[in-house]
C-alpha cells in the first residue's frame, strides 16, 4: 500500500508544478507586453519629432547623407 500513497501524493506535486509554471509564463508574457507597449510609444514619439517641419533631418538631408557615407567608408576600411 505504500507505493500507492506515494503516486497520490505525488500528483498534487506535479499540478503544482504545472501551476507554477503557467504563472511563470503569465508573468513573463505579461514583462514582454509591457515592454513593446513601451517601444511603441517611444517609437512614435520618435516618429512625432521627425514629421515636424522644423526637425534638423527634414532641413538638412545632405548632412545625413555625408555622415551616412563616412560611416560606410569607415566600415569599408575596417573590412580590408
Amino acid at each position: 500500500m505504500t507505493p500507492l500513497l506515494a503516486i497520490e501524493n505525488a500528483d498534487r506535486y506535479v499540478g503544482g508544478a504545472y501551476l507554477v509554471f503557467l504563472l511563470l509564463l503569465l508573468i513573463y508574457v505579461a514583462i514582454m507586453a509591457a515592454k513593446l507597449q513601451r517601444i511603441q510609444r517611444e517609437l512614435s514619439s520618435l516618429a512625432e519629432l521627425a514629421d515636424r517641419p522644423g526637425s534638423k533631418s527634414a532641413a538638412e538631408p545632405d548632412v545625413s547623407r555625408l555622415r551616412e557615407r563616412e560611416i560606410e567608408s569607415a566600415r569599408e576600411g575596417a573590412r580590408r
